[in-house]
């Protein structure tokens, strides 16, 4: 056995009991007492996300903020969509969207944003427009012209869920430490896209022109909430993983769509339109001159 499988059981071993998928559910007499925690296991339940370290704005010798892309028809990032039917399923169960509305409804979740440059907040109220798309029907005018009360019947109410996300945007800025001599990434920002409300049962309308960004979190600030829920690991569901380790950990695919540059940070798509194959080798020419900048740095 090598170092490397020595350091992975420790890792397993130190655990804590909160992540273990369905607890107690082996010494459960009822169903009832499946997820139920002894006050043993809630004393040692003290995980909390890894915490970052310190990075001085001197340490750093290079930097590059860019924006991708998480296409969640990937089958690498499905994690981050399903489960989309939480009905017939246990409520530790949630799609990355789930967890994230869910903690802007109740507030806990507060910072979020309306762009990517996080100027403007935004409460759950504040997406109303964005979120729900209510509309009368023909019938329901007909009420309203005649001085009739409307009827609900009259109404249609649309919200968006978590089956309607198409994608995820994220902001991260890869950077080189030169304390510890090493290139590095930092994710700053998460934002789930989807069609817009308003358009999004219009079948003449091609739903990838109608994609909108619902709202940006500060992805610093909703960590804990992040490191909470958790995600379906395929290999073990005895092992689940959370949110915050996977993004962090960068289990997911991403396509460069942006980087900051002179022109204002504009998208790849506004200097190379109607190309898709050339926008995606320039998406891959920017990730290879991040990554060539770490053995730029060490060469002499």
């Amino acid at each position: 056995m090598n170092w490397k499988n020595v350091l992975l059981i420790g890792a397993v071993s130190l655990l804590p009991a909160s992540i273990m998928a369905q607890a107690n559910i082996l010494n459960a007499k009822k169903p009832q007492e499946i997820g139920v925690r002894t006050e043993a296991q809630k004393a040692l339940d003290n995980d909390t996300p890894l915490a970052y370290g310190y990075v001085d704005d001197r340490d750093v010798l290079w930097s590059k903020t860019i924006w991708e892309t998480i296409d969640l028809d990937e089958r690498v990032n499905f994690p981050l969509y399903y489960p989309i039917d939480t009905i017939d399923i246990s409520a530790d169960r949630r799609s990355l969207y789930d967890v994230l509305i869910k903690n802007i409804k109740n507030g806990i979740l507060e910072d979020v944003y309306v762009d990517s440059y996080f100027t403007e907040k935004r409460v759950f109220s504040d997406l109303a427009a964005t979120l729900r798309k209510v509309d009368t029907t023909d019938m329901g005018y007909e009420q309203i012209n005649a001085g009739e009360e409307l009827s609900a019947e009259y109404v249609n109410q649309r919200d968006l869920t978590a089956a309607d996300i198409e994608e995820y945007r994220i902001k991260g800025m890869w950077y080189f430490d030169k304390r510890q001599g090493e290139l590095k990434y930092r994710l700053l920002g998460i934002a789930p896209v989807a069609p817009d409300v308003n358009f999004i049962d219009d079948e003449s309308m091609d739903p990838a022109d109608a994609l909108v960004e619902l709202f940006w979190v500060w992805y610093p600030g909703a960590r804990k909430i992040l490191h909470d829920a958790k995600v379906f690991n395929q290999r073990n569901s005895a092992q689940p993983i959370t949110f915050d380790m996977l993004l962090n950990a960068r289990r997911f695919n991403g396509v460069i769509y942006r980087e900051d540059n002179v022109y204002g940070d504009r998208e790849i798509n506004d200097y190379i339109a109607d190309n898709a194959l050339f926008q995606l080798l320039e998406s891959k020419r920017i990730k290879e001159v991040i990554r060539d900048r770490e053995q730029d740095m060490w060469s002499y």
